[in-house]
């Protein structure tokens, strides 16, 4: 899908528009999209309706401007897994980071683009494929991930890498329900822990369960 900029015309004097961003992002996040209203939006984002047209277009544009400004957070969970050095420490850094993230009290709780997703009804398509389309990007980052270590010997050989990436990312998708229906940091932490000594138990070659 592609996003395109309306212009920025009419805005008000003072309005920051990282700010005012970033407020939309909680509320898509805290209600999903087809839960959130535009007047909504601009009590949150402190403009006015003419204000948002003009410099997000309308109300799905600004929700993929939203979606955008959270998949680059430099503290996302794939950035910061990435990181490392041994696919092991990627699996620990994903699942036990979601566990984290997920029930940070700083913002909505559980996976903003999941959160968005479940939430979407056939008059939203467009957000639903955009949405769809980023966890297939997500998805296809592990695959290759998991690939390549697979490839350096990390991974033992009958290890798929397609079917451990769904895993994971099923994994995700429970935990962020879980979050959003108000399952704490302990408890999502060990399910964390638990999936994942039994994914480097079974699939991480010379893995002695030792942290």
């Amino acid at each position: 899908m592609t996003i395109t900029k309306a212009a920025c015309v009419g805005r008000p004097r003072g309005f920051d528009i990282d700010f005012a961003l970033e407020q939309a992002l909680h509320v898509f996040w805290r209600n999903g999209y087809e839960g959130t209203s535009i007047s909504e939006l601009t009590e949150v984002m402190g403009i006015k309706k003419p204000s948002l047209y003009a410099a997000f277009g309308n109300k799905e544009q600004l929700f993929l401007k939203a979606i955008e400004l959270y998949e680059n957070r430099p503290d996302s969970l794939f950035n910061t897994a990435f990181k490392h050095e041994y696919i092991a420490d990627v699996i620990r850094a994903l699942l036990v980071g979601a566990a984290a993230q997920f029930t940070d009290c700083s913002h909505p709780q559980g996976c903003a683009l999941i959160n968005s997703a479940l939430s979407c009804n056939e008059a939203s398509e467009g957000i639903k494929e955009a949405v769809h389309l980023l966890q297939t990007k997500h998805q296809s980052e592990l695959i290759d991930q998991f690939a390549e270590a697979k490839q350096r010997g990390e991974l033992a050989d009958d290890c798929q890498p397609k079917v451990l990436a769904t895993l994971i990312v099923t994994l995700f998708k429970g935990m962020s329900i879980q979050a959003a229906d108000g399952a704490t940091h302990d408890d999502l932490r060990n399910v964390a822990e638990m999936a994942v000594t039994g994914i480097l138990a079974q699939h991480v070659k010379g893995y002695s369960g030792v942290k």
